[in-house]
């Protein structure tokens, strides 16, 4: 279990009440934001302080790991800056009677607070530019001492979350699948392929097996066995992308989920990258070795391109200075 502050001034009635955290991925000038960065890394029973207006409101456990997703709608006009884009993590919240107010106990909470991406200032003051950020066992462990026995039977069921599967990523790719089947301008030929790459098959499919012969990690060579897995994936790609072999490789449909959730991503160099949130026996059984490092051969240039997307855009795995 891993601890998690989220500071929710603009949001905090809409993801309380719809049981999730959303963040942009990036500032509105582009730029990587190490507390946006930080909802790749949540994960399935980690614990999250939810803060609003100077006091700790609610506890939330973690139900899901993080996908990319569109922003709520119910966001309304909160955030106009923000990307349409975002992540997304399913976590379960109980609204806190005793709603302790960090300030009042900041002579015992400055020593834990951490040197580096802190929820709170020195003086106790919340911090604007912060959403969401990890905090450090000790200061959780205070933190809920503070707030008393409510949070216990909190704790204890966090201990016992099953990871839930379901999210919206299938729901939003049939709308914009649908809308590529509703566009004349697209030509009907065109339409099958694009719809047809969406599931890694077709015209894609066979673009991706010019390039590659056998899945990376297993090494399967019957095409029958295998899909064409974008590296940008397809709800992200151009219509052109989406057929572009070079953003392909040949995977069995086990490793193409790990791949297209965001559970494993490659190097440039063709190193295997396992994220911090993957479930390591899981993989396993999957057919990865996650006792040694892997490497799955060279890639192209213009395929290295597409990985950059996927390690940027895709991997379950924070990118913080």
């Amino acid at each position: 279990m891993r601890y998690w502050w989220v500071n929710q001034n603009q949001t905090y009635r809409h993801e309380v009440t719809g049981g999730y955290l959303w963040s942009p991925k990036r500032n509105a000038n582009g730029a990587r934001n190490p507390f946006y960065e930080a909802m790749r890394e949540v994960a399935p029973g980690d614990l999250i302080f939810s803060f609003m207006d100077t006091r700790i409101l609610a506890v939330g456990i973690g139900q899901s790991y993080c996908w990319e997703s569109p922003k709520p709608l119910e966001f309304g006009s909160s955030g106009q800056n923000w990307e349409g884009i975002g992540w997304k993590v399913k976590v379960h919240f109980t609204e806190l009677a005793n709603k302790v107010r960090p300030k009042d106990h900041i002579d015992i909470l400055r020593p834990l607070l951490p040197e580096k991406y802190s929820p709170l200032q020195p003086n106790g003051n919340g911090l604007q530019s912060v959403y969401l950020t990890e905090v450090p066992k000790t200061l959780a462990e205070v933190l809920i001492g503070l707030i008393g026995q409510e949070v216990a039977p909190i704790a204890m069921s966090a201990a016992k979350v099953k990871p839930v599967s379901t999210d919206d990523l299938d729901s939003w790719e049939r709308k914009i699948e649908q809308g590529v089947v509703n566009d004349p301008s697209i030509p009907e030929t065109d339409r099958l392929a694009i719809i047809r790459a969406r599931k890694g098959q077709g015209l894609f499919k066979e673009r991706v097996g010019k390039i590659e012969s056998k899945c990376r990690i297993t090494g399967v060579e019957n095409p029958v066995h295998l899909v064409a897995s974008h590296c940008k994936p397809w709800r992200d790609s151009t219509n052109e992308e989406r057929l572009n072999g070079e953003n392909g490789l040949l995977l069995t449909p086990s490793i193409d989920h790990l791949f297209d959730r965001g559970f494993i991503g490659f190097e440039n160099n063709g190193a295997l990258i396992i994220s911090p949130v993957a479930h390591r026996p899981s993989l396993q059984r999957m057919g990865i070795e996650t006792a040694k490092a892997v490497n799955v051969g060279a890639f192209t240039s213009s395929q290295k391109q597409f990985l950059d997307f996927h390690r940027n855009a895709v991997l379950l795995q924070s990118i913080r200075g």
